[in-house]
């Protein structure tokens, strides 16, 4: 995923209103951007660190700015914009980099379905193969030594989605949750069971239910995020 033009630099002054960050520019003014990120955001909000923002030409937008990448607190680059997960998944999928969900020949991306009324990120399909349901979540909680975790707060949602899964599983079809690990310094994925211990509980019961989980990294820079290897999951 290329970012066109590349995201400019600035320095974070603020995370607040869950949705809005104030940062400052290299003249010196301050400006208000959109924060696409719903989650605690743990180690990622360090006043003053280096970030970087994309700019909107949507004239209805009331804030044109959105952060896209901060600076954790160890020093690693972060891509706190949630919303890019999804795409970065589809575009390795089709770039066949994601290895276990390539020879599908068709991606639908936000696809209803389930008992608990979910939509699931992509379903991938393909003639003779058991449909494949596949979830995607970002990973930007990293912790000293390379260990990334998720959730970084509670996430009812995230356990609702291990449920649907496991049903799908239960049906013949293949589940799959993938972890997009937005985060330069993190080299393996655990969930965070101080955080959300009943998503802990619930991803291990999915895990030996035979939902497959993944992760995968990224690598993060001002002109492009793209999806480059694969990390391994402990739980």
């Amino acid at each position: 995923m290329k970012f066109d033009p590349p995201l400019l630099p600035a320095r974070l002054v603020r995370r607040y209103k869950r949705f809005l960050a104030d940062i400052k520019l290299p003249s010196g003014e301050v400006i208000t951007v959109h924060c696409p990120n719903t989650g605690s955001m743990k180690h990622c909000i360090v006043e003053g660190s280096p970030c970087w923002y994309s700019t909107s030409n949507n004239p209805n937008r009331k804030y044109p700015h959105t952060w896209e990448i901060g600076t954790a607190a160890s020093g690693d680059l972060v891509g706190i914009n949630t919303g890019r997960a999804n795409a970065l998944v589809g575009e390795a999928i089709a770039n066949g980099v994601i290895g276990e969900l390539t020879a599908y020949a068709r991606v639908q991306a936000e696809v209803s379905y389930g008992a608990e009324n979910s939509r699931i990120d992509f379903l991938l399909s393909a003639p003779q193969r058991p449909d494949c349901y596949l979830e995607v979540k970002s990973v930007t909680l990293g912790l000293a030594g390379g260990q990334g975790l998720f959730p970084d707060a509670v996430s009812k949602r995230g356990s609702k989605h291990l449920r649907e899964l496991m049903t799908m599983v239960d049906q013949g079809k293949r589940g799959v949750l993938l972890f997009c690990v937005q985060h330069s310094g993190v080299d393996r994925v655990s969930p965070a069971d101080e955080i959300d211990p009943v998503y802990g509980e619930t991803l291990r019961a999915a895990r030996r239910q035979g939902v497959e989980v993944l992760a995968y990294g990224v690598a993060l820079s001002n002109a492009e995020i793209r999806i480059v290897r694969e990390l391994p999951v402990n739980c």
